[in-house]
């Protein structure tokens, strides 16, 4: 923890680097990802502060739309494409995701039960090899669920009829770096 809290001592003692972020924010993608520590956005991207607007769940799930009981993922998408207005939203999954090889392998979670609920908003269970230690078929499977999904909140129906809304599916490898992005015309994920 130590050199964390070092960096950030350091961090704040160059405020003439971010005064202009402190006139708002004006993101033009939404990255919804997991929230594993070996997923960074902005170091895969490049982005800097405020380039890129982030939604970071456990297994990169994003739940079943309700305005009823609205969630803070869905509050934290609805507030990007309606006030913030990104052009595009990215799904990111990742080799290696603990949450997706718990659903391929069908795990036993009840020692967990908020990581069981939680993995329940994944329905349906993703496809894959549960010996692949990447699980890249059933996370590739899994973002493509959660691309659909998002296609279910009206306001992102609304802005992809519009044109407004372009939705990606990326899949990134942690052990080499490379990030295939998901091409509907072959219905598999290629090199970026």
């Amino acid at each position: 923890m130590q050199p964390l809290i070092d960096n950030a001592r350091l961090f704040g003692q160059r405020p003439e680097e971010f005064a202009r972020l402190a006139e708002g924010q004006s993101p033009q993608v939404l990255f919804i990802t997991c929230s594993d520590s070996r997923v960074v956005p902005a170091l895969i991207t490049g982005a800097g502060p405020g380039e890129l607007f982030e939604l970071r769940t456990a297994g990169n799930i994003v739940p079943p739309y309700t305005s009823e009981l609205p969630t803070s993922e869905a509050a934290t998408i609805e507030y990007a494409v309606e006030v913030l207005g990104v052009s595009d939203i990215v799904v990111c999954g990742h080799s290696h995701c603990g949450a997706v090889g718990a659903l391929v392998r069908g795990d036993d979670l009840t020692a967990v039960p908020a990581v069981r609920d939680w993995l329940a908003h994944a329905a349906p269970r993703p496809s894959g090899a549960s010996e692949d230690p990447c699980v890249a078929e059933g996370v590739q499977s899994h973002v493509l669920t959660q691309l659909l999904r998002l296609r279910s909140y009206p306001f992102i129906e609304k802005k992809l009829t519009d044109r407004q809304l372009t939705l990606r599916a990326w899949y990134y490898e942690v052990h080499t770096g490379a990030v295939r992005e998901h091409r509907a015309d072959t219905d598999t994920f290629e090199a970026l």
